[in-house]
């Protein structure tokens, strides 16, 4: 663990960085409806998604292989390259939280890794096939996201029907406790194995492993730093997630949030980076729908979905940004 030289030594910083600035950005994704819906205070919202945040980092390293070996060549990398891909995701981070916008910590970290890769080795570096399938699924789990929470709502809608509403609201107050804490152990599963897989493609690149396999200690260093970001709370995000896209009820969050955390889930083990961010917001979506189409905020939808588009490129163009400035210096 303490084997390392300078620019390796940068690149496990910004990795932890990184993961820290996912927590903070991501805060959202599994306490904005329980928050919203007052069935947690805040501090108690953080502190419990930030421990259960903790505990999904250890459930598997499925992502955090894809990424570390799956998209980009290891044996073409170079440290800077890596910190240069670090670096243009969480400028975008950074931009995003500032502009109160749920937008994808994968997605950055995907575009700068891909941005900085471009400009150090061309399309050769590229492992196209390992970028194809996380696009895909980077594509396909909103829709998933919008579809299960949907079903589940319909499901939920049907069988308490007859339920008085006074009955019903104190049930699902105390299932969304279940749910919230669901979506933030699935949070840390999916999410956290992200910066784990860029120290992994580090270390190999750089000789220090001899696989993709993840040591222990960059497990639970990411796993920490993730779990501390999201204690610190995005909460202009948690305010558009939670509150602006739709009037949540508890019923709504729960909906939401095991629908969102049953996606995340499933993609970690498979092994795709997806993003939360969109998984969580189209889950809310399709609660929504169920309620009316037009109890769904669309103007705030559409600029949601405006900075889903552009951060794949934007966080590419960073990274290609700095990667250009660090060779030249170097």
């Amino acid at each position: 663990m303490f084997d390392l030289n300078g620019m390796l030594l940068l690149v496990v910083v910004l990795a932890l960085l990184f993961d820290f600035s996912n927590g903070w950005h991501d805060s959202a994704n599994a306490i904005a409806t329980v928050v919203s819906t007052r069935v947690l205070s805040p501090l108690a919202a953080v502190l419990m998604a930030g421990v259960l945040n903790v505990a999904g980092a250890f459930m598997s390293t499925a992502v955090a292989k894809m990424v570390g070996s799956g998209i980009v060549d290891p044996a073409a990398v170079t440290q800077a390259m890596v910190a240069s891909a670090l670096g243009g995701a969480i400028v975008w981070n950074l931009f995003t939280l500032l502009l109160g916008l749920p937008t994808s910590s994968s997605h950055a970290l995907i575009g700068g890794l891909v941005g900085a890769a471009l400009v150090h080795g061309g399309w050769s570096v590229v492992k196209l096939a390992g970028l194809r399938s996380v696009m895909e699924a980077m594509v396909l789990s909103p829709f998933f996201g919008f579809l299960t929470g949907l079903v589940i709502m319909v499901v939920i809608s049907r069988l308490f029907f007859r339920t008085p509403r006074n009955f019903a609201t104190r049930l699902f107050s105390r299932l969304q406790m279940v749910s919230a804490g669901f979506m933030a152990f699935s949070h840390g599963a999916n999410d956290a194995q992200k910066a784990m897989g860029i120290i992994t493609l580090a270390l190999l690149s750089a000789g220090k492993i001899p696989t993709a396999e993840v040591p222990t200690w960059v497990i639970v260093a990411c796993a920490l730093a993730m779990g501390l970001g999201t204690a610190v709370g995005g909460w202009k995000i948690v305010r558009t997630l939670g509150m602006r896209i739709l009037t949540l009820e508890p019923v709504h969050g729960f909906a939401a949030e095991t629908s969102a955390a049953t996606v995340l889930l499933v993609t970690a083990h498979i092994g795709l980076p997806v993003s939360t961010t969109h998984t969580i917001t189209s889950s809310v979506m399709g609660v929504g729908v169920v309620k009316r189409l037009s109890a769904v905020r669309w103007g705030v939808t559409a600029r949601i979905l405006y900075a889903w588009v552009f951060t794949l490129p934007g966080a590419a163009l960073m990274a290609a940004a700095i990667y250009a400035v660090v060779s030249r210096l170097g």
